[in-house]
């Protein structure tokens, strides 16, 4: 995910001649990704930037999450329950959405990536982004629980089924 952000960010302030905004959405943050996050902080192409990021990789990397709020503002980090790996590329000329199954780690795996310009999907996601709101460092699991809106998800009814029951374990494995 951060190769692909590092690439349409230099794409985007090529083509346009205007620094982009960033955001980044990510369960976790890691080693290698510090250096990376890093050097995203440091890079004058950036303007503004934004981090949707679970509690967990909030206690596993403060430090870089910290910095990243030094660079881009207080409110500049959203922690929640998120398991999402999606980033925003922006500027007056573009609109970027990047979504896969990429954290903010590096993975030598087959990943995926989706990559769409302007319409209704970067709007979405902007406005999830927007509603959700800025924890103090250190929040605790269930404000960031609060936060992402989950209990919102399901009538406790359509769950009564899972009751009990680790969900990948449900049915016969087949081969």
């Amino acid at each position: 995910m951060v190769d692909g952000i590092q690439h349409l960010v230099a794409e985007v302030v090529a083509r346009s001649h205007q620094a982009a905004n960033i955001s980044l959405w990510s369960w976790t943050v890691a080693s290698y990704e510090i250096e990376v996050m890093a050097a995203l902080m440091a890079n004058q192409s950036i303007a503004g930037g934004t981090l949707v990021i679970d509690r967990s990789a909030e206690v596993r990397a403060a430090q870089t999450i910290q910095d990243w709020r030094d660079r881009f503002g207080p409110a500049s980090v959203k922690t929640c329950k998120c398991h999402a790996k999606i980033g925003r590329i922006w500027n007056e000329d573009y609109h970027l959405l990047l979504r896969g199954s990429c954290n903010l780690n590096w993975n030598p795996r087959f990943e995926n990536l989706d990559l769409t310009e302007g319409g209704a999907d970067f709007d979405l996601v902007q406005t999830v982004e927007d509603e959700l709101p800025v924890l103090q460092p250190g929040c605790s699991n269930a404000e960031a629980e609060s936060a992402s809106k989950l209990s919102l998800a399901f009538e406790a009814g359509e769950l009564a089924m899972f009751s009990g029951v680790k969900p990948w374990s449900i049915g016969p494995r087949t081969k």
